[in-house]
């Protein structure tokens, strides 16, 4: 990736969510912003390597699994393989709510999204502390419970091959071990989300992200 620049700064690096039908033009813009770009096949995806030293990583939404993406080059492959109708379960999760969906070509089939409140941490000791740790410990387990109930009930609506957490990686990893959706938890799982507390759009917006190319885009430092 690209070195730090002469001040020491390190590059910026941002991450966007690209559609399958989009990422021919996306990559188009990219390689006219800098000066072109060669492709680089690499382990984890798709490397574009621009001329003034930016760099683009691309990554399928989900693994092969035998079922390539068909096209004249990388890109095209890329893109047909992001674009195939496969189905995804979502289940996001942070303190303060959770969003579950089954979600395909980016597009929610069955939904769920609800409020639930944890405590933030305090800084008072002693027994109030103590008081305030079970409580908090408390909220959390009927969060995991509520939620895991709740996503049994959104998941059977309509079958799905991966799982994609999101949010609180601690809590959504509590969720996938509760009993309610064991057999869910022994499917394939794909890269965590990070969203926001996950409302009805939030969770929109994971269902399009879900089913597109992640592109880590990092730009040079000055």
């Amino acid at each position: 990736m690209p070195a730090p620049g002469p001040t020491g700064a390190p590059p910026s690096v941002r991450t966007a969510f690209v559609s399958g039908p989009r990422l021919a033009g996306w990559a188009e813009r990219f390689g006219t912003s800098h000066g072109g770009y060669r492709l680089q096949d690499v382990d984890d995806g798709l490397l574009l390597v621009a001329a003034d030293g930016a760099e683009a990583l691309l990554q399928a939404p989900w693994p092969a699994d035998g079922r390539p993406g068909r096209g004249a080059g990388p890109l095209e492959r890329l893109a047909a393989l992001t674009s195939q109708p496969r189905r995804v379960g979502l289940l996001l999760v942070r303190r303060g709510g959770y969003g579950i969906g089954v979600a395909s070509e980016g597009t929610l089939l069955a939904s769920k999204a609800g409020t639930r409140y944890v405590q933030s941490r305090t800084a008072a000791g002693g027994q109030s502390q103590q008081r305030f740790a079970r409580r908090r410990s408390n909220q959390a387990d009927a969060l995991v419970a509520a939620v895991a109930q709740q996503a049994a009930e959104v998941f059977r609506a309509a079958a799905f091959e991966y799982v994609v957490p999101g949010g609180d990686r601690a809590l959504a990893d509590l969720v996938l071990q509760d009993p309610a959706l064991r057999d869910y938890a022994r499917l394939p799982r794909l890269p965590y989300l990070d969203v926001a507390e996950p409302r009805a759009a939030v969770l929109k917006k994971a269902a399009a992200d879900a089913c597109s190319v992640r592109v880590t885009v990092t730009d040079p430092a000055d």
